[in-house]
């Protein structure tokens, strides 16, 4: 998901993609420890993708204050 689209979705819509990324990235870091993840930047994209998601929950909790 893109930052621009991420910025179009509501609250709890981000919120839900946080969790959902968070279970990507357990299951990335569970193929890592036994050897089966092919891809090693697929868990650094995860990671970043749950950082754009809560910057995005931070800005507009900061402009409806």
């Amino acid at each position: 998901m893109k930052l621009q689209e991420m910025r179009e979705k509501s609250i709890d819509e981000l919120k839900a993609a946080i969790v959902d990324y968070k279970k990507q990235l357990f299951d990335l870091r569970l193929q890592k420890a036994t050897h089966k993840l092919e891809k090693t930047a697929s868990i650094s994209t995860t990671k970043r993708l749950i950082a754009q998601a809560k910057t995005v929950i931070r800005e507009k909790e900061v402009t409806n204050a």
